[in-house]
């Protein structure tokens, strides 16, 4: 599925995401298979791809709830509103229903590894997130401890590194001090998670957004899409993250031999679904 078309009002379509109106305070978030890089939603999509999104989300949401509250309300299908009985096995697996919360326009970024556009920042500045690191680091080598790192949310193109400093000009002391807090806490709680299971989460990034006074998590959640994670058997400086960048550096190898980005997603070296 690369778009939803379903008998309810849109209330946004975003690169992955398409999301109804649910009444006055609940959402449907539909995962689609789309993909972008490079800032462009490219024309084939990567079957079930937002079932693996979905089903991810919901695993993180319910595993940390206890400390952080999150905008899941179901992604049961018998859940679903009458309206959509007849979609229901178009949307089973890949559909959250949620509570509307107003979004906080800020990327909240953690990182644990130097990758990325913290290598890049670091590279042209030796800071990150706007702060003095020490000389000499490589890529993607693991920081001293994780690092809040915000960006602004960019509705096109990049998303913009500000500091913590820059992020407390813009929402207050308070609210920013409780995003950090929220965002680390996340973090450590994930890497430990993945850790045991011999997964390193390298960076990820949050969505938060507010009900009433309360700080609650929203969108997705530790996610391929927002989260790059490594093999620790394999690690070591300068390696790539998993899956999202194995795609955009197959979408470079097609730049540099004369296709658009807007073309097709390549088939894996080797010919075969499974190479």
């Amino acid at each position: 599925m690369v778009e939803s078309d379903l008998p309810l009002k849109l209330f946004a379509r975003g690169k992955v995401r398409d999301t109804y109106e649910l009444g006055p305070n609940q959402l449907l978030m539909v995962a689609t298979d789309r993909l972008s890089a490079f800032d462009h939603i490219l024309p084939n999509g990567i079957p079930d791809r937002g079932k693996v999104l979905t089903q991810l989300s919901i695993f993180w949401f319910s595993q940390t709830d206890t400390f952080q509250e999150n905008h899941l309300i179901s992604g049961m299908v018998p859940d679903l509103p009458a309206a959509l009985k007849d979609q229901r096995e178009q949307l089973a697996g890949r559909f959250m229903i949620v509570r509307k919360a107003k979004r906080i326009d800020f990327e909240c970024v953690v990182r644990g590894y130097l990758a990325g556009s913290a290598w890049t920042e670091y590279q042209d500045s030796h800071t990150l997130a706007g702060e003095p690191m020490p000389p000499g680091l490589r890529q993607s080598e693991r920081l001293a401890y994780p690092t809040f790192s915000p960006a602004t949310k960019a509705e096109s193109g990049h998303d913009e590194n500000i500091s913590f400093a820059q992020l407390k000009k813009e929402v207050g002391d308070e609210l920013a001090t409780k995003l950090r807090d929220a965002s680390l806490e996340l973090y450590k709680f994930a890497s430990e998670f993945s850790s045991r299971r011999g997964m390193i989460l390298a960076d990820t990034k949050f969505e938060f957004g507010l009900i009433g006074d309360d700080l609650i998590l929203i969108d997705e959640a530790l996610t391929p899409d927002s989260s790059r994670y490594w093999d620790s058997a394999t690690y070591q400086a300068h390696v790539a993250g998993v899956v999202r960048q194995a795609v955009r550096s197959r979408l470079a190898d097609t730049c540099r031999m004369g296709q658009g980005i807007g073309s097709a997603i390549p088939p894996p070296r080797g010919g075969g679904p499974n190479a």
